[in-house]
């Protein structure tokens, strides 16, 4: 099977330099407002002058906040800024441990778009502060802006190498500092819990526990899958040149204000981010070095995370590998929600995770690594939410009794991308048809799929294939809990789809549809081809869940959501294959 011919570099670079100069010029408003048109002015820290609350109502109560700047650890040029906060009251020479955030929202003007009128430390994680009494329990709290964000110098990087030094030289510099203990620990949310994951990756002996909601575990899994590109690949990159373009506030320092207009004498560093992501090639090294998962060997910090099997945004892609390769102890929420945090209140008031103690545990969490302190309550170390919504407690994850091969045999489609669109009547089954399904036996007992399941198959043609799991009910009501696409470039594919932690329930049937991307999140090229699939089989990680251990926890209120958007009415049909009932665990 032939690949198709890529462009080259340098052409796609000088399309990119073009795109991101323009992009530039949209997104870099003027300055706001002169010093004299305002009537009130923020007091602004310094190294050597801490600002409160009273002086500056920006400042979270019960902390005194200074600024900072110190070089990346790369040996460039690389000037980074850091917003400080400690605990009003802590006496002169006393030190505690450092709680660190590093990513690109920590900008004085906003997080994503200018939300601030004085300049300020951001409140990105006001909620942490306060939730877990952070300044009252004898803890810093240190914002670092990565490479080409807030009031830090050089090219914005996704990850790369140039925020991995980023990332070290903060570890460094907040263990070296005369309030600090030496002991750091780092703590975010999507983009800032996946530099949580580099944290971990570049080896840093301060570095005593991360703590990462809704990581991006691999770069190139969350934006492309085997070949095809997710809409994230496009507005990822162009989102973040719209922050790093944000204009500053008039009361800032010059210091802060002339870091923050890097990219203005460097529009190039927009062009090349936005050129990065669209790489397609998951063997390049661009890819390979944006690869928590892939990077995570022999690494041991203290791990706590969340992830939602039902994510829209970060997806549970790489997750498992870089479970495997990591060696420290590890705890987790790993259930059906979207992009949320821990602590996050859906508009009625219900925990948007299901669970109410999210501060409890991360406070214990850090008192436990960073002082020593036992724990009060012993946490699950796993505490993880099916489909049917229950909790389970579990000391690793996953944890299966088995792993079943099933032989799904031979099939065909046309490669239409019908996108999200259903098929017309007439080709569901006929010979124009854009999928084919396979079906199993009605389950003799209920059957969890927990982990990664994975497929592989022979395909002749040219275009892209989807893979779909469907938990379908007798009445054939049915929901898609699981899919990842490719693009048909080798003969023989070998496909990881999504982590998941589904249940199907005793009498259920599991269908598989290969076919062409009939979803909306795939940026796919359909080739109107006729593809040939031979040999597929799919080994499903699969628990017994009568054995399952509870623990307290509420339905994720997002289950519910996604159950309805992922809703199919089907046609059974005979069944080429058996899900195995699984026994106890050894």
């Amino acid at each position: 099977m032939r690949k198709r011919p890529a462009a080259t570099v340098a052409a796609l670079f000088t399309v990119c330099t073009l795109t991101g100069s323009l992009m530039w010029a949209a997104n870099a408003a003027p300055d706001q407002a002169a010093d004299g048109d305002r009537t009130q002015r923020a007091v602004v820290a310094t190294a050597t002058d801490a600002v409160t609350h009273e002086e500056n109502e920006r400042v979270p109560e019960g902390a005194r906040w200074t600024q900072h700047y110190f070089p990346s650890s790369d040996g460039s040029r690389t000037e980074l800024h850091a917003d400080v906060l400690l605990p009003v009251e802590l006496p002169e020479g006393a030190k505690v441990p450092v709680i660190l955030s590093a990513g690109a929202y920590f900008g004085h003007s906003g997080e994503m778009e200018v939300e601030e009128e004085r300049a300020g430390p951001s409140g990105r994680f006001q909620d942490l502060l306060e939730g877990a009494d952070l300044f009252d329990k004898g803890y810093a709290f240190v914002m670092v802006d990565l490479r080409g964000f807030g009031g830090s110098t050089g090219c914005l990087d996704l990850g790369g190498p140039g925020d991995q030094a980023d990332v070290k030289a903060a570890i460094d510099w907040s263990a070296r500092q005369p309030w600090s203990t030496g002991a750091v620990g780092m703590y975010g949310k999507s983009l800032d819990a996946y530099t949580g994951l580099l944290g971990n990756n570049v080896k840093h002996d301060a570095l005593k526990a991360v703590v990462a909601q809704e990581p991006i575990w691999d770069l190139y899994q969350q934006l492309h899958s085997n070949g095809v590109p997710r809409p994230n690949s496009v507005q990822l990159p162009t989102s973040y040149n719209r922050i790093a373009g944000l204009p500053q506030l008039p009361d800032e320092d010059e210091r802060y204000r002339a870091n923050a207009g890097y990219e203005k004498k460097h529009p190039e560093c927009l062009a090349l981010n936005s050129f990065g992501p669209s790489i397609g090639d998951p063997e390049d090294r661009y890819w390979k070095e944006r690869s928590p998962a892939g990077n995570a060997k022999g690494t041991d910090t203290p791990l706590l995370f969340t992830q939602g099997t039902a994510e829209t945004n970060t997806l549970p892609v790489g997750m498992e590998e870089f479970l495997d390769n990591h060696r420290g102890p590890q705890r987790a929420w790993i259930g059906p929600w979207d992009d949320v945090r821990g602590n996050e209140l859906t508009q009625d008031g219900k925990y948007a995770m299901g669970r109410a103690t999210w501060f409890k545990e991360t406070l214990s969490f850090f008192d436990e690594h960073f002082k020593g302190i036992d724990p009060k309550i012993q946490f699950p170390d796993y505490a993880v939410q099916d489909n049917l919504g229950t909790w389970r407690a579990e000391t690793s994850w996953p944890t299966p009794n088995r792993s079943a091969n099933l032989r799904l045999g031979n099939g065909s489609y046309v490669d239409s991308g019908a996108g999200s669109q259903p098929p017309p009547p007439e080709e569901e089954s006929g010979r124009g048809a854009g999928s084919f399904f396979v079906w199993s036996q009605p389950l003799e007992t209920a059957t969890r799929v927990t982990g990664t399941p994975r497929i592989t198959m022979t395909a002749k043609g040219e275009g892209n294939v989807m893979v779909k799991l469907y938990d379908v009910g007798a009445d054939g009501n049915a929901v898609a809990f699981d899919e990842r696409v490719s693009r048909l470039d080798r003969d023989r594919l070998d496909i990881d789809l999504k982590s998941t932690d589904w249940t199907l329930r005793a009498g259920h049937r599991l269908a598989v549809e290969i076919g062409s991307v009939r979803t909306g999140d795939w940026l796919d090229t359909p080739s109107k081809q006729r593809i040939r699939i031979s040999g597929a089989r799919l080994q499903l990680p699969l628990d017994n869940p009568a054995e399952d251990d509870a623990t307290s926890g509420d339905r994720a209120p997002w289950l519910d959501t996604f159950m309805q958007i992922n809703a199919a009415k089907l046609k059974p049909a005979a069944a080429t294959f058996t899900v195995p009932s699984v026994r106890g665990r050894s």
